[in-house]
């Protein structure tokens, strides 16, 4: 049985994850939880799984969307809380394309769910020019969004500190 790669300790949470960002005419598909900021879409890389195919699965287990994983765009180092506790995080994101454009919509917004600690989260997945990116939206996390922007082929490296 494969695990997720996620370390939890009474104080401290590690965390390996995988990030895909799917643009197509001029828009990024995004998910949002209920009241919260837009993240990149993904999830946890499982033990004994590469990340393309953690990225893969992701991507079907959340809105049943098959992907093709293309390339390597960023490797973040992120520190969040998580509940009362500190997370160190280390995530992988790649740029991504749809294998078949009538798996999801292709404008809009609609729902799917993802599953962490055997409980269910609904989420809302936009799909958000890249115009409001540049007007300043919100998307987590925020120092990957001016590389997205710049549609750069070198990979780019970052740290996020929230705590």
């Amino acid at each position: 049985m494969r695990k997720d790669i996620l370390f939890k300790e009474d104080n401290f949470v590690f965390s390996y994850r995988v990030g895909g960002l799917l643009i197509r005419d001029g828009k990024i598909l995004l998910q949002k939880l209920i009241n919260d900021d837009y993240s990149i879409i993904g999830g946890h890389v499982e033990s004994m799984e590469t990340t393309s195919d953690a990225l893969v699965r992701e991507f079907h287990e959340e809105i049943k969307a098959d992907i093709i994983v293309d390339d390597l765009l960023a490797v973040g180092e992120i520190f969040i809380p998580w509940g009362n506790r500190l997370c160190h995080q280390i995530c992988l994101y790649y740029r991504i394309h749809l294998k078949d454009e009538q798996s999801i919509p292709l404008d809009g917004s609609f729902w799917g769910y993802d599953e962490l600690d055997n409980a269910r989260t609904d989420l809302e997945f936009c799909w958000v020019p890249l115009q409001e990116l540049e007007n300043g939206l919100k998307v987590y996390p925020l120092e990957l969004i001016p590389h997205i922007l710049k549609q750069s082929k070198e990979i780019f490296h970052f740290i996020y500190k929230e705590v």
